[in-house]
């Protein structure tokens, strides 16, 4: 073998490895940004819920004035929210969704008390409410699509490979309860 083919030859291999290497940094950096992107979207989460949490005192308190044999429900919605800061995001979710019933039934109140329904610091409360259980909404969908997205990526040839060196952990989707998943029934 002459001396130019020896060094076609390293030549290569250097290439070969350089190229290596670039795949495995820009594989790595990739896996990153989308494990950094599930944390942003359950902050998203986070910061409705918390906003959530903040206005469901001012709730209790009006509705409170004008249903006070009402408290089991209202109970409930303390009990709710009490939970709602704490535990897995799977764990603040089921929390959410028991606190989502609860606020159901306080409005559902509202119905029994016609001049609760007329209140205006009530009406006000209940529209932030809802705009933000919009917001949550659209936020658990984004977090499912981003945990999706980091899932794919984590799990495909070759990456996966690069993930398992570099233990990057499978993400959960958020999930409903099976008793929500039925389709209601209506009855006029």
């Amino acid at each position: 073998m002459s001396k130019g083919d020896e060094q076609t030859e390293i030549l290569i291999g250097i290439v070969v490895l350089i190229l290596i290497v670039g795949y495995v940094i820009i594989s790595y950096n990739s896996l990153v940004k989308y494990r950094n992107w599930v944390k942003e979207a359950w902050s998203q989460i986070d910061v409705q819920l918390k906003r959530r949490h903040d206005l469901i005192p001012n709730l209790v308190e009006t509705v409170k004035g004008y249903a006070k044999h009402e408290q089991e429900t209202l109970d409930r919605v303390i009990k709710a929210r009490s939970q709602l800061l704490s535990g897995t995001p799977q764990e603040r979710i089921e929390a959410d969704n028991m606190l989502e019933g609860a606020l159901k039934s306080i409005f559902a109140l509202a119905e029994a008390y016609p001049d609760l329904k007329a209140n205006q610091n009530f009406l006000q409360l209940q529209e932030e409410l809802t705009a933000t259980e919009n917001k949550i909404a659209y936020a658990r969908q984004l977090y499912n699509k981003t945990v999706a997205e980091y899932n794919i990526k984590r799990e495909s040839f070759p990456t996966n490979m690069i993930a398992s060196m570099f233990n990057f952990e499978a993400q959960q989707q958020l999930s409903i309860p099976e008793a929500e998943r039925e389709v209601p029934t209506v009855k006029f």
